[in-house]
């Protein structure tokens, strides 16, 4: 997962997710997750050149929100909106 972990290493939040534009379980995930007391780093695929790429090949998940849980110190990838959901409770 090289290119994950460059981005994991420089985030010091909970969470990283990866959103598009006009998503909606991407903004319900913003929403969500300072809810539940979390932090995240967000990177928009949409205005970063490969960085699609770059998530799919190293999760094979190629819709968004694309979240890795990062409180355990090692980018662990956790899925989507509705997983994470289904982490926290």
């Amino acid at each position: 997962m090289g290119a994950i972990e460059e981005y994991a290493e420089a985030a010091e939040t909970d969470f990283l997710i990866f959103t598009g534009n006009f998503c909606g379980y991407c903004a319900a995930l913003k929403r969500y997750l300072p809810s539940k007391g979390m932090t995240f780093t967000e990177y928009n695929m949409d205005e970063h050149s490969g960085l699609r790429e770059d998530v799919v090949n190293a999760t094979r998940h190629r819709t968004v929100p694309v979240v890795f849980d990062l409180r355990n110190g090692t980018p662990e990838y956790i899925g989507g909106f509705d997983e994470t959901r289904a982490l926290l409770g």
